[in-house]
């Protein structure tokens, strides 16, 4: 893969457009621009739609702008590398042959430049999310994916958008962001004795950055409220914000 890779996460295009869904898009887009321009390897660390479901003939018309110009990214040489998340993890080939150089199901890991990576999305990762972890192989179930797949796309994207928006917390205390700092340091510090330099996760809705004797966590924030990116270089791993 090219240098420097970019990692981004939580981008979480909406179903309904609000006033200021367009700014969002554009400001995307001209990152989108910065990563070609760059010659670099983009990683997309789950959420990138509120909610994706792939039917074999049906996909939402709100998101062709987006999709058309990811399309124009890879037909350009640039890789993408999507990781998938709890909001789209419901793929077909469209996703995983058309639009994206890899995509992944689950949690991957790499080296570039002699730095170890393990990439997560994190959902399920802190010690007590228990019950969540039940309902997401419930909901990764193929029998249950079958069965909304039987759904008109109709009634399946109208559900879906209900329960998102009735989930829709992206912003929580300093507290409850601690809690889970503290909690995420557990998992990557089992990652850095295996000998990972980078442990990268999206999910949580904080940009973080902690250093653990040379080693680092990053979360990445999200472009809802932080419009923030990971980005290597080849010698060193930074947390930036797109246009302060």
């Amino acid at each position: 893969m090219d240098l420097p890779l970019f990692f981004i996460s939580d981008i979480h295009l909406l179903l309904n457009p609000n006033g200021g869904e367009a700014g969002r898009q554009q400001r995307l887009f001209r990152f989108l621009d910065h990563v070609q321009a760059s010659g670099g390897t983009l990683f997309i660390v789950g959420d990138l739609f509120d909610f994706w479901f792939e039917y074999k003939q049906v996909m939402p018309k709100v998101y062709f702008p987006f999709l058309t110009k990811l399309y124009a990214l890879k037909e350009s040489g640039t890789e993408i590398n999507y990781l998938l998340g709890n909001h789209d993890y419901w793929v077909m080939d469209f996703i995983t042959d058309t639009l994206m150089t890899n995509t992944y199901f689950d949690d991957i890991s790499f080296e570039a430049n002699g730095k170890k990576f393990y990439i997560t999305h994190g959902d399920g990762l802190l010690s007590w999310d228990r019950a969540y972890r039940v309902l997401k192989r419930m909901l990764r179930n193929p029998l249950f994916v079958k069965s909304f797949r039987a759904l008109h796309p109709n009634i399946g994207y109208a559900f879906a958008n209900w329960v998102s928006r009735r989930g829709r917390h992206f912003v929580h205390t300093d507290e409850y962001n601690r809690r889970i700092v503290e909690d995420l340091l557990g998992f990557a510090d089992e990652r850095f004795a295996e000998g990972f330099d980078y442990l990268i996760t999206g999910h949580y809705h904080q940009a973080r950055q902690v250093e653990r004797n040379g080693r680092h966590l990053l979360i990445l924030g999200d472009w809802i409220n932080y419009f923030t990116y990971g980005e290597f270089d080849g010698q060193s791993l930074i947390l930036k914000t797109w246009e302060t």
